[in-house]
């Protein structure tokens, strides 16, 4: 065998162990579970969040105005 058949026979051998890697990683990842679908929220579920945050942002700037008319 020349040097020219012997790395054609390698290239041969390099692109099948390629095209098989591929082929394998493809169905691998088609066969995994789908992704779960992101939570939904309900408008409802924002507003009682929205709510609760804005009742401890009152409850903070409360502390903060007795706090600074506090004697030192």
């Amino acid at each position: 065998m020349t040097d020219r058949v012997r790395c054609a026979a390698v290239r041969e051998r390099i692109l099948s162990a390629g095209i098989l890697a591929v082929v394998l990683i493809g169905a691998s990842g088609c066969a995994s579970e789908p992704p779960k679908p992101a939570q939904t929220v309900t408008p409802d579920q924002v507003r009682g969040h929205a709510d609760k945050t804005f009742e401890r942002l009152k409850q903070d700037e409360q502390g903060r105005s007795v706090d600074s008319t506090a004697p030192r």
